[in-house]
């Protein structure tokens, strides 16, 4: 009876273990001093400057990773956690709303010296092109549409139109982004970008600058664009 009560009660533990991580962030984010908490066991870490950290867990318990620049994150261990050699997490960066800049009057502009109103709409180099080419109408207009020069006006609009979020993207992130997080070849960086402004949910959300939204797009972009290089070198 007691050596059925023993076996009984050592099946009730779970097996805890001390499982190795590493946290990953787009838009070169810090990784060094992030909050892990095991909430069911309330142990807390950090991680050090490469996002590496350490932590005891079992199946089922529950990590609440959490940081000031971060957006926090809870993770439940499975059983497949527990067997990989480190456990990969990523973090998105919180989205800052900037403020609304004031420019002062001291600079002049056109519209502050009252040649044209506030509100007026801006148009870009190909925009005002296309604009003064059909702007007049009459015979002007007839021979514009007649020649093909709108239409080639308005390529030249989405072609300024994608360099622009080609420039946006630049700055959002860098080359060892691409190649390490989302694994695109080098050679292939420059056309998984063009590949990324094509998309009109990808393009909507660098325009908005939802940096959240950007991140969780690029990551599946990325897979399909790694598939479809898979299949080219077959």
């Amino acid at each position: 009876m007691l050596i059925l009560l023993v076996q009984i009660a050592f099946g009730q533990i779970e097996k805890v273990k001390e499982i190795r991580g590493q946290i990953h962030t787009a838009d070169s984010v810090s990784v060094d001093r992030i909050n892990i908490v095991n909430v069911s066991t309330q142990k807390a870490t950090v991680s050090d400057a490469d996002g590496f950290f350490e932590i005891a867990v079992k199946e089922g318990d529950v990590l609440l990773f959490s940081a000031v620049n971060l957006e926090s994150l809870r993770r439940k261990i499975t059983a497949e956690d527990l067997i990989e050699s480190v456990l990969k997490v990523i973090l998105a960066p919180k989205s800052i709303v900037l403020k609304e800049v004031v420019v002062s009057e001291s600079t002049i502009t056109a519209e502050s010296a009252g040649i044209i109103p506030y509100g007026q709409k801006k148009y870009t180099p190909a925009e005002r092109k296309l604009y003064t080419a059909t702007s007049g109408g009459g015979i002007d207009g007839l021979l514009n549409t007649i020649s093909g020069r709108k239409a080639m006006l308005k390529k030249e609009i989405v072609i300024e139109k994608k360099q622009q979020l080609l420039a946006r993207i630049d700055v959002l992130f860098e080359e060892k982004y691409y190649l390490e997080t989302l694994k695109i070849p080098l050679d292939y960086i420059k056309g998984f970008q063009y590949y990324c402004v094509d998309d009109a949910s990808f393009a909507a959300a660098v325009r908005s600058k939802n940096k959240t939204l950007i991140m969780y797009l690029i990551v599946q972009l990325a897979e399909k664009f790694n598939e479809i290089i898979a299949l080219e070198n077959k």
